[in-house]
């Protein structure tokens, strides 16, 4: 009976002592918890405002915070903040973000896009530069060779207003030797007189593939080849399929 009592005390004190060691681990565990979660907020910064500043003004404000900037190539038209300054921030302002993260901005280029310069006679260089201080952007750059003009100038531009802002494409110049050309597109064009034009610069032209096509005109360009935008040399073959 002596035996049976001292047994029980000693299952009781372990069940105690079981007892206590889990709810140690449980308390290990919620410390450790809320430990990781003061450290990761301790890593978290508050996003602040950039807008209206400069480029250098915001790197300035957002290394104070820990962060760094991103400036996008792209600006947007902005109705009160001035041309050069930073029009909008991604992540948003006051938003927790984690330390060193990068800061996305996008700088304004004023209440409108800008005006498009004239920039026959510049280098590719300098075409590019302008175009993205006035907010453009390069839609397409075709080649040529030729002596008429001096090396990677150029020397055609066409802009096409688009919902966005203004898209631009650019003719260069790239070197004297082998003058060449940009096919242009002939898709709708009288087939006599794209012929007749292509054959006094020198093009070999071959009509091909009459067909009858609803609602266009006898003799109207469906396809050609080589396509718009391929550079053709005086001498190459052209071929124009047109309706009958």
């Amino acid at each position: 009976m002596v035996a049976r009592v001292g047994l029980g005390k000693w299952v009781l004190r372990a069940s105690i002592v079981a007892l206590l060691l889990g709810a140690s681990g449980v308390i290990f565990v919620l410390f450790a918890v809320m430990a990781l979660q003061i450290s990761l907020k301790n890593r978290e910064v508050p996003v602040p405002s950039v807008h209206g500043l400069t480029p250098d003004e915001a790197e300035t404000v957002l290394a104070e915070a820990g962060l760094t900037m991103q400036i996008n190539p792209i600006r947007r038209v902005h109705q009160t903040i001035s041309s050069g300054r930073i029009a909008e921030q991604d992540p948003s302002v006051g938003l927790a973000t984690r330390r060193r993260r990068s800061v996305k901005v996008w700088l304004s280029s004023g209440p409108t896009p800008g005006t498009l310069p004239m920039l026959l006679g510049a280098s590719e260089r300098a075409a590019m530069r302008h175009l993205e201080e006035n907010s453009f952007t390069l839609e397409q750059m075709a080649e040529i060779r030729s002596n008429q003009y001096p090396v990677d100038a150029v020397v055609a531009q066409h802009q096409r207003p688009d919902g966005d802002g203004q898209r631009v494409s650019l003719l260069i110049n790239r070197s004297e030797r082998g003058l060449t050309y940009v096919m242009p597109d002939l898709i709708g064009v009288d087939s006599e007189t794209a012929s007749d034009v292509l054959r006094r610069h020198g093009f070999r032209v071959t009509v091909v593939g009459d067909h009858p096509y609803p609602g266009v005109p006898p003799g109207v360009v469906l396809r050609q080849l080589p396509e718009s935008g391929f550079q053709v040399a005086p001498g190459e073959p052209i071929s124009l399929e047109v309706s009958q």
